[in-house]
């Protein structure tokens, strides 16, 4: 039987569903639904018999049954804007009606800290050696994070020392897999045993990537590396997207250097969305906010929400 947050959570999915139309077609009282998903009641035993067969046309089963989108944000260096797209691509997915979560896989812990959340009593590191559930934080309605510190900087060894350390992190992920829409993954700036892990773990590898006449360096290493997991770990895994960030529409160079990236890296997939150069994205990190929040009329939100909407429009059902 369905449950009342599965129902919940998929006529949130469903925006365009009328409410008051499903409550007449289950023979509910009026406004059972409409109270249901704004908290003020929960639905009955009977209610959810009588909702089954009604939502069951309208694709709730497939719902039921979905597995996260799990995407890792990659690069080979520090600096191009990992964290940023992490955090913001998240926000913007959820402003699509999404549920996210964010897992800091960088011992840097720029992600958390970007988000406010410093010296976590519980996070990555223990999930990965001490054998705990995953450490689940709320942000806010439908947006979670993992989150990490320094400290995972020692499981490092331990991950590395046995044949089966690079599939530890997928097997603590799995038990979250049905209760998200996405689950973002901020990895190092570099190719090591976590960007690996989480890899393995991962639908895809989303790629952020800076106007700089070396921003094609370590792709091949990247690339390599995609296809050794595919090959020997993780056959789901593809190429999302590469998407520029922290450009200047307006310098000449900046679209010299897009398009040697492009010839250089025919055949992989680039997205739409290109990041501008925008002040209020740092700023809104410093402050520990999603641009979104920090100043929603800016060009940073703006990208950031059609980067959203370019990978929604990939993997909506």
């Amino acid at each position: 039987m369905l449950t009342h947050d599965e129902i919940c959570a998929f006529l949130k999915k469903k925006p365009t569903l009328s409410h008051s139309g499903l409550t007449k077609e289950a023979s509910l009282p009026t406004g059972t639904l409409a109270k249901a998903i704004s908290g003020q009641r929960k639905l009955t035993e009977s209610h959810l018999r009588a909702l089954e067969p009604i939502l069951a046309q309208y694709g709730i089963e497939e719902f039921r049954n979905r597995r996260a989108t799990v995407i890792s944000v990659v690069n080979h260096k520090g600096g191009v804007g990992k964290t940023t797209t992490t955090i913001n691509l998240g926000k913007g997915l959820v402003n699509r009606h999404q549920s996210v979560l964010l897992i800091d896989m960088d011992s840097q812990g720029n992600l958390s800290q970007s988000l406010g959340i410093h010296n976590p009593e519980k996070q990555l590191f223990q999930a990965l050696t001490a054998g705990i559930e995953m450490p689940v934080l709320t942000l806010s309605d439908s947006f979670h994070l993992v989150p990490s510190d320094l400290e995972l900087s020692r499981a490092e060894a331990e991950l590395i020392k046995t044949p089966s350390g690079v599939l530890r992190f997928r097997n603590v992920l799995a038990p979250l897999l049905a209760k998200y829409d996405y689950i973002l993954i901020d990895c190092p700036p570099s190719l090591n045993i976590f960007t690996y892990s989480a890899l393995v773990a991962s639908t895809a590898a989303l790629v952020v990537l800076e106007p700089e006449a070396s921003a094609v360096k370590g792709m091949y290493n990247l690339l390599e590396l995609i296809t050794d997991i595919q090959e020997s770990f993780n056959p789901r895994l593809k190429v999302e997207g590469i998407v520029m960030a922290q450009v200047n529409p307006q310098l000449v160079l900046h679209r010299e250097l897009m398009g040697k990236v492009r010839d250089n890296l025919k055949g992989q997939p680039f997205f739409n969305t290109e990041i501008r150069q925008n002040v209020a994205i740092a700023e809104s990190q410093y402050i520990g906010k999603t641009i979104f929040d920090y100043k929603p009329s800016s060009t940073g939100a703006t990208d950031y929400q059609s980067l959203a909407d370019e990978v929604f429009a990939n993997h909506s059902f």
